[in-house]
């Protein structure tokens, strides 16, 4: 089988989050003979990234290959969380189709939707998968026809509503036509790929065109472009111009060249129409960028990327406490790493603020920004970070701010109070359906969904499902009601006391157990009302010889409440920041001496 004649399908595997997207691409790995029979693989083999693991999402779009017949299928797997858009962008840039992956209970969701307007957007043909059919509660059949609407809703033309249909169940790897008919192997589906998605055309003789949508990193060879080819054809060696963002040519010579195949990089002398290749010997290349030819330039069009939405400041981390557990504490250390971000983040921007100790990162959602400050801080990281704010836009002098489609789902008792939350936040519901368990459609400020989902799962008793996607942006809706409650601040530093966190357990939630470090102005808990309250969290109990030794035995505390990354960002106010080490989450004040900080409606305890 020569290199040079091998079909090419390319596909993309999307999908709203936690559909089973990966899952299935380890089927599909393992049914092509990809992995030799005795080799351990690990599950979800495509989520490499330890972030992705632990949290069973997919944030970086990463591309395999399987042989199937005399054909070769690259499979991209993109992420579902539409703050991962950037890279729902570029994958489909790669493909010439898509299978569309929708779970058999849940039906399609907002990133469904996201994800299959951009597909149709930019016209490739569609496969329908309806995956875990061996859910207790699947319902493939009414799952089909919302599959419908939502194509209809998205105004596919006819040709893109002629999608073929296949039933699989990703865990057991199989795959049928027909539900009267379980499958055995995942055959049908490799079959229709072959029958519906395009091979990859080009001229093999043409003007050379290569778009480079991803990066990666060597040890030895440094920085990898993983580029699809359009036209043309590249050996290793070759002269080429390299087509900057600003529109300059840059000449560069080609060291490397690599196909996939599995999940590994095989050499190659030269490149084949439609292949996804990985190119070495291209210093400072970036994502969008393409490769052309040194004598007839020909770049094509750069990719576009949809406008962040949220801005969070990055600072180095100034408390007492810093320097104690982080390897990377300076200003330099930090902006390094987020100019690294930049190389392979096409979604985040970094701009600098009056600050040379801070910076201010732009990105698509808080999620996405959470990520990355969760990556750096498992990378040896100390910094300090801001309330997320929303980055607006003045549009023929009027100014606007992103806007947010939410779909909610929840029992039917707490709709009311659902509408209620949403009221004060500005959002404006779109429509109602459903019995037993209702989903409501809103659309909101991207401002007004800050803090939102920790609030309605304590509302809602954990029973919500809450998801959002970018809407566009409307009109500024004035001022939105910030976070009730006040925070209880530690008052000096030292180490906190059974003996006082139990005199301040009646005055609010606290996030702090006995025996931590504290330092002056850290927020050690959520005061249960709305002003903030100085406190002795250190406070030693003085002995008397009038007490018994085991009258302290008696002192049970409350288990205090651990927050998460996301959380803190969501809690913090304007005036706090969250400190992030390897090892700690801190709250804390901007301003840590008590007497400094402005006396907004303040009390000392």
């Amino acid at each position: 089988m020569s290199n040079a004649t091998t079909p090419i399908r390319n596909i993309a595997i999307i999908a709203h989050v936690d559909h089973g997207k990966t899952t299935l691409v380890d089927a599909l790995l393992r049914q092509s003979g990809t992995f030799r029979a005795n080799e351990a693989v690990a599950e979800r083999v495509m989520d490499s990234n330890e972030l992705e693991k632990e949290r069973g999402i997919t944030i970086l779009a990463k591309n395999t290959a399987v042989h199937y017949g005399d054909s070769k299928i690259n499979i991209v797997d993109t992420p579902g969380h539409a703050d991962f858009g950037g890279e729902v962008e570029r994958a489909l840039k790669m493909v010439d189709g898509v299978v569309l992956l929708v779970d058999a209970s849940e039906g399609p969701l907002p990133q469904t939707r996201y994800v299959l307007s951009k597909a149709l957007e930019a016209g490739l043909p569609p496969i329908l998968v309806i995956n875990k059919i061996d859910r207790p509660d699947a319902r493939p059949q009414e799952v089909l026809n919302e599959v419908y609407d939502l194509f209809i809703d998205l105004d596919a033309d006819e040709s893109q509503l002629e999608f073929p249909v296949v039933y699989t169940n990703g865990k057991a790897g199989t795959a049928t036509m027909d539900l009267a008919q379980p499958g055995t192997d995942l055959k049908p589906l490799f079959d229709t790929v072959l029958a519906k998605i395009p091979p990859a055309v080009g001229d093999h003789e043409g003007a050379l065109q290569i778009l480079v949508t991803n990066l990666d990193y060597s040890d030895y060879l440094g920085r990898l472009a993983i580029a699809r080819v359009f036209n043309g054809n590249l050996k290793t060696g070759d002269e080429v111009n390299v087509a900057k963002l600003d529109g300059s040519l840059q000449k560069t010579k080609i060291t490397k060249l690599f196909s996939f195949a599995g999940l590994k990089r095989t050499d190659i002398e030269q490149t084949q129409i439609g292949d996804i290749v990985a190119i070495a010997g291209v210093a400072g290349i970036t994502i969008g960028e393409s490769i052309t030819g040194v004598d007839n330039p020909q770049p094509l069009p750069k990719i576009t990327i949809d406008e962040p939405t949220i801005a969070i400041q990055f600072s180095v981390n100034n408390s007492p406490f810093s320097g104690r557990e982080g390897q990377y504490v300076t200003s330099r250390n930090l902006r390094d790493r987020l100019d690294r971000e930049l190389l392979t983040n096409v979604s985040i921007r970094v701009e600098e603020t009056d600050s040379p100790d801070s910076f201010k990162v732009l990105g698509r959602g808080e999620l996405q920004l959470a990520v990355l400050i969760e990556m750096m801080r498992r990378e040896g990281y100390e910094l300090m970070v801001g309330r997320p704010e929303i980055v607006t836009k003045r549009i023929d002098g009027a100014l606007m701010e992103p806007v947010e489609y939410v779909t909610i789902d929840v029992p039917e008792e707490f709709a009311g109070t659902v509408i209620q939350k949403l009221g004060p936040r500005k959002g404006e519901m779109v429509k109602m359906h459903g019995q037993g368990r209702v989903r409501m459609e809103f659309k909101v400020p991207s401002r007004g969904l800050i803090g939102l989902r920790s609030e309605m799962l304590t509302e809602t008793r954990g029973t919500i499902v809450m998801n959002s996607i970018f809407d566009g942006y409307t009109n500024y809706q004035g001022e939105i009601p910030q976070r009730p409650s006040g925070a209880l601040i530690s008052d000096r530093a030292g180490t906190t006391t059974t003996y006082a966190l139990n005199g301040l357990q009646d005055r609010g939630i606290l996030f702090v157990g006995d025996g931590i470090e504290v330092y002056e102005g850290m927020v050690v808990g959520e005061h249960s009302r709305d002003n903030d309250l100085d406190v002795n969290c250190v406070r030693e109990k003085k002995l008397t010889n009038m007490r018994a030794s085991s009258a302290d035995e008696a002192l049970r505390l409350v288990p205090y409440k651990q927050l998460t990354l996301e959380q803190c960002i969501e809690f913090i106010a304007d005036d706090e920041l969250v400190e992030v080490t390897p090892k700690s989450l801190r709250l804390r004040k901007k301003v840590l001496q008590a007497n400094r900080r402005p006396r907004r409606n303040q009390n000392v305890e």
